[in-house]
């Protein structure tokens, strides 16, 4: 595979509107595993089990958090700062990396969806977003189970994947057992997934996915 890069330079998409994915914590390069340090950042989150490609729990959570999020940006934008809606992100795990990594059992996966909450919103804008949708009978079914989580992920090796989720099994085994200890490193968070095109509307060989995995170095005591 060729080198892609998915950056660009600024944060703006207009004179009053920021893109959030143009932050460098969303740079990424096809072909490289790369080591970045990622600032700490607040999500909107909600959780669950299972496959996503089967479960209702999935399909649930994803519309749950837009409308939250949709609520969020209006509010930001009628006080004078607008933005894009970020793409949506995962943190995966199980209980057996191995059935995640390897297995690719999906049955016996557990997620975090996230979507990125800008730093000049606080809880209390959160919270009048969601009642917002509350009194304007918007509300989705698990509103009351999205929280703002915040995430402190530090140093982490990345890179962006092109193709289908079930490709991604190669690149992890690669991350996770070849080049996070060659490097002196070791794991630290939940694989952490920020997912780049509309799978509504790119097929499965062209879609962009950033891979995130946190580490420290070896000899850490964290």
């Amino acid at each position: 595979m060729g080198e892609q890069t998915c950056l660009a330079g600024g944060v703006g998409v207009g004179a009053d509107k920021v893109d959030l994915k143009r932050l460098p914590p969303y740079r990424a390069r096809a072909g490289r595993l790369d080591l970045v340090d990622v600032p700490p950042s607040r999500y909107l989150a909600i959780d669950g089990a299972g496959d996503p490609n089967t479960t209702p729990a999935f399909t649930e959570a994803v519309g749950t958090l837009y409308p939250l999020a949709y609520a969020l940006k209006f509010r930001s934008k009628a006080a004078g700062r607008d933005y894009v809606v970020p793409p949506l992100e995962g943190l995966w795990w199980a209980d057996d990396m191995d059935a995640f990594t390897v297995a690719r059992d999906k049955a016996r996966w557990q997620w975090t969806l996230l979507l990125l909450v800008p730093d000049w919103l606080d809880d209390s804008d959160v919270e009048a977003a969601r009642e917002t949708l509350v009194v304007t009978g918007r509300a989705p079914a698990r509103l009351d189970d999205v929280r703002v989580e915040a995430l402190e992920e530090g140093r982490c090796v990345q890179t962006l994947h092109v193709g289908s989720f079930d490709d991604e099994a190669e690149v992890l085994e690669r991350i996770h057992h070849q080049h996070v200890p060659s490097h002196g490193l070791r794991l630290a968070g939940r694989h952490h997934e920020i997912y780049l095109s509309d799978v509504r509307r790119v097929e499965p060989a062209r879609r962009r996915t950033i891979l995130r995995q946190p580490v420290v170095q070896r000899c850490d005591p964290g």
